[in-house]
């Protein structure tokens, strides 16, 4: 009996212990259960549908096409169907309150994250024609996921006002979204296009672990809130508010979607926003798809296979690393300098870069990975800007509840095409300015494989090492430029989101007492 006794006690404790956590440290390790088996579909979904099952270019291209119509459109329609409720300046009957908000999202994120999950392993098996897998998986994982993405990004908004309480959210996910990238390094050591079993096994695993991870955190939290929210919950003085409110103000149509679209046209914050991320979102998924493609024509004869994929991996990793400093630093400057900051340091690097020329191959490889690495800590920041448009979108328009997850479906839906303009643009052009299409010579692969080939059995052309040059340095360049312009437009900083926040907090106080999370 002692010794039954033991595993249960020892069970007992962790689960206590588990219960204990910070707030933020469990809403952080749901980026984790992403991160895992994210940053492995990006890695391989190419280079399994090519080179294992196949698919041939038309299907590609179609599926490419589908999915980057339903990539952007899946987010506004998504965050509409679960905000619409919070749009209406006055709601009818009770008021939804803060808790109930947030165990909105965590029951959708308990439903859809174990669905990611599953979703996510129907890329490793044949089960249909290439071409219709390759379409159906797509829509399906980008589903759930995007649904996934939703609701954790706006709990960012929902759990804290203050710049310090989002930034320590913030800082945990990206601590946990470095751990889950770990998942590339060990994927290398099973990934064989030609026995593609234990690549399987190596999948279920992880599919299994996110599974238990997203059930397990999003149950925590949802006790914490069932318990300890709900007791801290004044109902008798709501009820009474509530009461004096239904007989003294008159009900109010819920607002469409036209009207909601309409007071987003007048939000100057957003729009200038927006057009700064569409770029970034651009430079992120270009420097993404091409690394192979530098490593090979600029650097094959120069570095080892190896140092290749050492880069490879480690540019995966470095920025959730890097976006711990880029934190504590937005603590003490504000995120606005903090990304203006970065935005001037790519252009420095950039300028650099191209006055040392190609031949420089110890600062072309740190080139080449610090553009990464500082690009994808950009896009992880930008988060924290969309939680303050959202305070300002709750007091520009008066609204009862912020309508977090709809506001971040409208900025994926402008910015989202920049993942497919990406390979476009630059495909379009090296071929302008070498002669080079990758669709004719080895189709793809030098583009999006998961493992670049690095030593060359030919001896590549002087044009296309030179246009793979000015490619890798033009485009931050300009893309650094037209930031910078769109950002000093953008006024949410300083005195003005000082203001808006105290508002914000003031809206709040007006109503019945929140919850302290953070």
């Amino acid at each position: 009996m002692e010794l039954n006794a033991d595993p249960i006690n020892m069970g007992l404790r962790l689960l206590a212990c588990l219960f204990h956590l910070p707030t933020a440290v469990i809403y952080g390790s749901l980026s984790l259960f992403v991160s895992i088996l994210h940053n492995v579909f990006l890695l391989y979904y190419v280079d399994t549908f090519v080179s294992v099952y196949k698919i041939d270019k038309l299907s590609f291209w179609i599926g490419e096409t589908v999915f980057l119509i339903w990539n952007s459109l899946n987010d506004p329609l998504f965050g509409w169907l679960s905000d619409r409720v919070f749009l209406s300046t006055q709601q009818p009957g009770a008021e939804i309150s803060s808790p109930e908000v947030v165990l909105k999202r965590l029951r959708a994120l308990s439903h859809n994250g174990p669905l990611f999950a599953i979703s996510f392993l129907a890329f490793w098996v044949a089960w249909a024609h290439p071409g219709l897998q390759f379409l159906l998986c797509l829509c399906m994982y980008d589903s759930f996921l995007t649904m996934v993405d939703l609701h954790h990004n706006a709990l960012l908004a929902d759990l804290a006002v203050s710049a310090k309480d989002r930034t320590s959210l913030n800082f945990y996910c990206s601590f946990f979204s470095a751990i889950g990238s770990l998942s590339v390094f060990m994927s290398y050591a099973v990934w064989n296009k030609e026995d593609f079993f234990s690549f399987r096994i190596f999948c279920i695993v992880l599919a299994f672990c996110s599974i238990v991870g997203f059930t397990l955190s999003t149950q925590l939290l949802r006790q914490r809130f069932e318990t300890d929210g709900k007791a801290k919950w004044d109902q008798e003085s709501t009820l009474k508010e509530l009461y004096i409110e239904k007989l003294s103000v008159p009900q109010e149509k819920r607002i469409t979607l036209v009207e909601y679209l309409q007071q987003l046209s007048r939000h100057r914050n957003f729009l200038w926003f927006v057009c700064m991320n569409l770029i970034q979102v651009f430079h992120c998924h270009f420097n993404s798809n091409f690394f192979p493609l530098f490593l090979e024509h600029l650097l094959s004869d120069k570095i080892s296979v190896s140092t290749g994929s050492f880069l490879l991996g480690i540019s995966y990793i470095a920025p959730h690393l890097n976006n711990l400093y880029f934190l504590s630093l937005c603590r003490r400057w504000g995120v606005y300098a903090v990304v203006r900051g970065l935005f001037f340091l790519k252009l420095a690097l950039s300028v650099v870069m191209l006055l040392a020329g190609p031949d420089q191959v110890y600062l072309l490889c740190i080139f080449i990975a610090s553009n990464r690495v500082f690009t994808e800590g950009t896009c992880k920041l930008l988060n924290l800007v969309v939680t303050d448009l959202v305070d300002e979108d709750l007091v520009l328009n008066r609204r009862k509840q912020a309508a977090s997850a709809l506001l971040f479906g409208m900025v994926a839906l402008v910015t989202k095409p920049g993942q497919t303009f990406a390979p476009l643009i630059g495909t379009w052009l090296l071929c302008v300015y070498t002669g080079y299409d990758i669709f004719q010579r080895n189709p793809l692969s030098n583009v999006v494989s998961a493992q670049p080939k690095l030593e060359s059995d030919t001896i590549l052309e002087p044009t296309l090492r030179q246009g793979c040059f000015y490619l890798l340095v033009f485009v931050p360049i300009t893309c650094a430029l037209l930031q910078l312009l769109s950002w000093t437009q953008f006024s949410l900083h300083g005195k003005r989101l000082q203001m808006v926040k105290a508002q914000r907090q003031g809206l709040m106080q007006g109503r019945a007492p929140e919850i302290k999370m953070i």
